[in-house]
Parts: C-alpha cells; sequence; structure tokens
C-alpha cells in the first residue's frame, strides 16, 4: 500500500512538473538544420536537450548543433536579471535550414517558461536576428514588458511565416520597435490588444513586411510620441489600413505610418482637431494607389505636422481639409495627380505648389454648410471637369479669360444654377455686379 502511494505521488509530480514547463522548443522542418548561439561574453546561460529533457547541455558560443527533419531541441537558462542588457551588448541564435520554433522565451530567463514579466530593458533585443532559417515564431506569453524589450527580436527573418500573441496591455517605451523588421514572408499580423501606450512603442513594428495584407485593429484613443512611427512603412501589400480612433495626438504619432504602402487604397479617418508636431508628417507618403485623402477636420495647424503627409502619392486627385490658414505643410502634395480637387473653407488663402494646393487643381471651397461658397454670401461658384457652376447670381454673370476676353455670359436669377461648359483648364474671372472672383478649373 505505502509503495503504491509513493509511487502515485511520484506519478502526480511528475505529471505536475510536466505540464508546468513550457520549454523554448526548435523542431527542424528540413534535413541539414542546425541552431546555435552567439554569446561571446558567455555571460548568458543556455542548454539544450536533444532527447525531450532527459539530459541537458550548455550551449557554447559558436558551435552549430545539428537537427535533421522532425527532431527537437528544448532549450533552457537560469538568467533571472535578463538575457540581453542593450543594444551593444546582447546575445542572439543563428539558424541553418528550416527551424520552426514553439514553447515560451521565458525558459530562457526562468528555466521552465513560466514567467511572464520581462526582467529588463532589452532583455531579448535581436534574439533571432538573421534567422532566415525560421518559419514560426516562439511564445512571448509575457504581460509586463521593459524598455525595448522585443525591439528587433524578428529582424530579417525573412522566411517567417507565424508570428507569436502579443498579450500585453500596457505598452513600454519602443517594447515593440521594429520587431518584424524585414519579415518578408509574414503575411498575417498579431493582435494588438493594448489600449495604453507608450513613446515609440510600435515604431517600425511591420517595417518591410511585403507580404502583409492585413493590419490588426489599434484601439488606442490617446497616444505618445512616436507611438506608431513608420509602423508598416514599406508593407507593399498592405490594401486597407486600420482605423484610428485616437483623438489625443502626441508629437511624431503617426510620423511614416504608412510610407510606401503601394497597395494601400483606402486612408482610415483621421478624426483629431487638436494636432501636434510632425504628428502625420509622411504619414501616407509614396501611397501610389491612394485616390482620396481621408478628411482632415483640424482648423489649426502645428508645426510639420503635415509636412510631406501626401508626397508621391502620384494617383491622388482629392484632398478635403478644415483648416483655414497655412502652416505645417511643406512639400505635402510633391508629386500628386496632375489635376484633382482641393476642397477646403472658403477663407483659405488660394495659393498654388507643392507646400500648397497642388498646381493644376481645381480649389472647391466648402464651409461645413453644404455648399461650396466662393464668390459671395450671395453667389455660390463651385466646377465640376470643366464645367463651371455658378448658383445664386442676380443679372448677368460672365466669365473672362485672365487676358481679359469674354468667354461666356449669361442671365441669372436668384435660386437657379447656371452651367458653363470652358474650353479647357486654367483659371478664369468670374463677374456678377460688383464680384469679382478668380476661379481655377
Amino acid at each position: 500500500m505505502i509503495k503504491r502511494l509513493t509511487s502515485l505521488v511520484a506519478l502526480l509530480c511528475a505529471y505536475t512538473f510536466a505540464s508546468a514547463v513550457n520549454y523554448l522548443t526548435f523542431t527542424a522542418e528540413a534535413d541539414s538544420s542546425s541552431f546555435g548561439i552567439v554569446n561571446e561574453d558567455n555571460s548568458v546561460d543556455v542548454q539544450y536537450s536533444l532527447d525531450d529533457g532527459g539530459t541537458w547541455n550548455t550551449l557554447p558560443e559558436g558551435e552549430m548543433i545539428p537537427l535533421e527533419q522532425g527532431a527537437k531541441a528544448l532549450l533552457r537558462g537560469n538568467n533571472p536579471d535578463g538575457f540581453s542588457s542593450d543594444e551593444n551588448n546582447y546575445t542572439h541564435f543563428t539558424m541553418t535550414g528550416s527551424i520552426a520554433a514553439s514553447g515560451s522565451v521565458m525558459s530562457l530567463i526562468d528555466g521552465v517558461g513560466e514567467s511572464e514579466e520581462i526582467p529588463c530593458p532589452h532583455c531579448f533585443f535581436e534574439l533571432f536576428s538573421g534567422c532566415s532559417s525560421l518559419t514560426q515564431a516562439p511564445e512571448l506569453p509575457a504581460t509586463k514588458l521593459k524598455m525595448a524589450c522585443y525591439k528587433s527580436i524578428f529582424i530579417d527573418c525573412s522566411n517567417l511565416t507565424r508570428a507569436p500573441e502579443l498579450p500585453a496591455m500596457e505598452m513600454e517605451m519602443m517594447c515593440y520597435d521594429g520587431m518584424f523588421w524585414r519579415c518578408t514572408s509574414l503575411k498575417e499580423a498579431p493582435e494588438l490588444p493594448a489600449t495604453e501606450m507608450a513613446n515609440g512603442c510600435y515604431g517600425g513594428l511591420f517595417d518591410g513586411c511585403s507580404s502583409l495584407t492585413k493590419a490588426p485593429k489599434l484601439p488606442a484613443t490617446v497616444l505618445r510620441d512616436f507611438c506608431y512611427v513608420q509602423m508598416f512603412i514599406g508593407c507593399t501589400s498592405l490594401e486597407e489600413a486600420p482605423d484610428l480612433p485616437a483623438t489625443e495626438l502626441a508629437i511624431n504619432c503617426y510620423c511614416e505610418m504608412f510610407t510606401g504602402c503601394t497597395s494601400l487604397k483606402k486612408a482610415p479617418e483621421l478624426p483629431a482637431t487638436k494636432l501636434k508636431k510632425e504628428c502625420y508628417r509622411g504619414m501616407f507618403k509614396r501611397c501610389t494607389s491612394l485616390e482620396k485623402s481621408p478628411q482632415l477636420p483640424a482648423t489649426e495647424l502645428a508645426q510639420d505636422c503635415y509636412k510631406e503627409l501626401f508626397a508621391k502619392c502620384s494617383n491622388l486627385s482629392q484632398i478635403t481639409v478644415g483648416f483655414t490658414q497655412w502652416g505645417g505643410s511643406q512639400s505635402w502634395v510633391d508629386s500628386v495627380a496632375p489635376t484633382g480637387t482641393f476642397i477646403c473653407p472658403s477663407t483659405l488663402k488660394e495659393i498654388y505648389g507643392k507646400d500648397k494646393i497642388p498646381e493644376g487643381w481645381n480649389m472647391k471651397p466648402n464651409d461645413g454648410t453644404g455648399t461650396e461658397n466662393i464668390a459671395s454670401t450671395d453667389c455660390t461658384i463651385w466646377t465640376e471637369g470643366r464645367t463651371l457652376f455658378v448658383r445664386g447670381a442676380e443679372g448677368l454673370v460672365e466669365i473672362y479669360g485672365l487676358n481679359g476676353q469674354l468667354l461666356r455670359a449669361a442671365e441669372g436669377k436668384s435660386g437657379e444654377t447656371i452651367q458653363f461648359i470652358m474650353p479647357a483648364g486654367g483659371t478664369y474671372v468670374v463677374k456678377n455686379g460688383s464680384m469679382n472672383r478668380l476661379i481655377r478649373l
């Protein structure tokens, strides 16, 4: 009886231990695969087992451990103070062949993979950097992060197709910065449930992920400096942006967020009305499939807030803004479509160029009342293509070229709309009584 109880206790203990451990595991998906570690000062404890935890060996720096297809290696370590300490003193794996990772990366910290708290800044900095053989990421279960803890962890993992879950709800400075940089095979992003941002927390997160087709939801409503900077830069397969509900912005918060997303056809709504320095700088630069801007409702601009916002968006042909004075828009429409419509308040000064209204575009003022009043309180004028519309004019309406030549004329009546089909695009003078107004087709 005692022997049976002893055996039962031992079995239960073994079961409990087995169910608790969650070792980082490398599984070879092809013959002639191998893994090693770059740990130049030998300050990090890393052990591996090729017999399911029966025997453990120290993983020496510079030695590659071979794995044939289907073989597994368990990894653990006792590193309670962290795996790497800064960007100049870090440890990382090397690989050949094809390897899928699984299990918890935290087994490198606590030996069993139970911990959910990152112990130090830069803890896993560039842990798998340059591992083009890595096809699947391990678990990253931590809910308590540290500054730059996962920064560039999978940089240049060009065959990574599966990303880990990222359950943390509160960010730390640069915690995910450059995490999947140039992971060119990654098609699906992990969910990003956090609503509490930190400076630079998602900076460059999917930079260069050219196969990414769908972006994760971004539910945060209050942003921090640089929090989304370059997040999707170079994601050339991304067709639709996530909703961006934030109304409280921060310096550089959306800077170059979608730069070079050449397949992006629809921009997200940008509801914020109070802007910050460089908050939208270069946000849609080189988005060559974008044809229509989101509405930009802010009435006052901050320093460089729209700088290069739509630069080189070569098919962009409609922009809608709410500001009444120019500023903060250096080169913001450089190299957009040659013709288009610029919708704005009637009080905005009509100036053309790469810093103002695009050359060759029509100005179509909109004062938020459903009419485009650019002439006077009694007469409304707008354009569509080569047609010029005049509504509410009393008496003779005349259209002149800039050389003074009379081109069109018609009698106007209150409540009626007159249409003038013009011979070509350009700038014309609309006269009606004392009104004398320039209009650009």
